[in-house]
C-alpha cells in the first residue's frame, strides 16, 4: 500500500501528514520523528524519510500498527509544501498552447524552441504570499480584469541538484502536485515601454499576486507515479471543461528543465518545479475568471484540487 504526503491543519499548527487508504496519519508521531512535523523537514531528509514512511503504509495495511487516523472528510488540506524555498515556472512549454496562442495573435503556430535549438526557459513565483492550498478563496486583484487559469504538474525536489544532466534529473524528484498557475493577462505588458525594451514585460503583476499559485492536494511519490510524461490533466471552471490535454505534449520535458535550472542555480529540497500549461487557457477564449468561480484541476494518479474566485 502506498501513501500521499500532506499538510494539514490540527489546532492552530500546520503539521506533516501520511494519507494511508483513506486515513490521515501524523508523520511525525507515525515515525517518531519530530523533524519530520512538517513536509519542508522531510524533505530535508527525503532519502530516509520516504523509506520509513513506505515502511509505515505497510505496517497499515498489513494491520501491525496501532496508530490511529483520522479519515480525510475530516481533515482541513493545507497547501503540501508550506512554503517552497523556490517556485520555477516553465513558459511556453506545450506543443498545443503554443499553438492556441499563436492563433489568438493571428499568427500560423512555427517550430517549437526545442525544435529551433534554444534551451528551457523559467520565470519565478513567489512563495508565501502566492501559494494556496486546497478549497482557499482567491481574490482577483484589484488591478487585473483578465486573471487566468493553468494547470500544471510540479515536480516537489526532494534532492540537492546542481549540474545535474538529464538523464539523472528525475532522481531528484522526491514526487508531483498540481498547481493552478494563476496570471494577470492585462498585467502582463507595460505599455510605455516598447516590445523590444528588456523592461516591456511586468512578470511580478502577472504572476505573482496573493494566491496565485493554488497548489495540492498532496505529493504523491515520484516511485509511485512512475513516467510523469504519461499523466493526463484537465482543467474546469464551474463545471466547464476548459483544459484537456496530455503530459507527453510537453515541449522541454520534466528531466530537461530540472538540468536547465541546475546549470543556472543550486535546487534544494522543498523547492517546486512547474513544468507548464496546455491549450486551452482562457487568453486563447477571450474568457477570465471572475468571483464566485470555482475551478477544479485533475492529474493523473494524483488526484483533484479544487479552489474558488473571491
Amino acid at each position: 500500500m502506498s501513501y500521499r504526503l500532506l499538510s494539514y491543519r490540527s489546532g492552530g499548527e500546520a503539521r506533516a501528514g501520511l494519507l494511508v487508504d483513506g486515513q490521515v496519519y501524523d508523520a511525525a508521531r507515525a515515525t517518531g520523528k519530530p523533524a519530520w512535523s512538517s513536509v519542508l523537514g522531510t524533505l530535508q531528509e527525503w532519502a530516509k524519510a520516504q523509506r520509513e514512511f513506505a515502511a509505515f503504509a505497510r505496517r497499515i495495511a498489513t494491520g501491525k500498527s496501532k496508530a490511529k487516523g483520522t479519515p480525510l472528510a475530516r481533515v482541513k488540506l493545507l497547501a503540501p509544501v508550506l512554503y517552497p524555498g523556490n517556485i520555477y515556472c516553465a513558459g511556453a512549454n506545450y506543443t498545443d498552447h503554443m499553438a492556441e496562442m499563436a492563433r489568438a495573435q493571428g499568427k500560423e503556430p512555427g517550430p517549437t524552441m526545442k525544435e529551433l535549438g534554444e534551451k528551457p526557459w523559467h520565470f519565478v513565483k513567489t512563495s508565501r504570499s502566492s501559494v494556496v492550498g486546497p478549497g482557499a478563496k482567491v481574490g482577483l486583484p484589484a488591478y487585473s480584469q483578465k486573471v487566468d487559469w493553468e494547470v500544471e504538474l510540479v515536480a516537489v525536489i526532494g534532492k540537492t541538484a546542481k549540474d545535474v544532466s538529464a538523464d539523472k534529473a528525475l532522481a531528484c524528484v522526491a514526487g508531483y502536485t498540481i498547481a493552478n498557475d494563476l496570471s494577470a493577462r492585462d498585467a502582463m505588458k507595460r505599455d510605455k515601454n516598447p516590445p523590444g525594451s528588456p523592461f516591456h514585460y511586468d512578470w511580478v503583476s502577472q504572476k505573482c499576486f496573493d494566491g496565485s499559485c493554488p497548489l495540492g492536494p498532496w505529493i504523491v511519490p515520484a516511485g509511485d507515479i512512475g513516467d510523469p510524461h504519461r499523466l493526463g490533466l484537465r482543467l474546469w471552471v464551474n463545471g466547464e471543461l476548459m483544459q484537456d490535454s496530455h503530459t507527453s505534449r510537453l515541449i522541454f520535458d520534466t528531466a530537461e528543465q530540472i538540468a536547465m535550472l541546475s546549470s543556472r542555480v543550486t535546487l534544494h529540497p522543498g523547492d517546486l518545479v512547474l513544468t507548464g500549461t496546455p491549450a486551452g487557457v482562457g487568453m486563447g477564449r477571450g474568457r477570465f475568471l471572475k468571483a464566485g468561480d470555482t475551478v477544479k484541476l485533475w492529474i493523473e494518479n494524483i488526484g483533484e484540487l479544487v479552489h474558488g474566485i473571491a
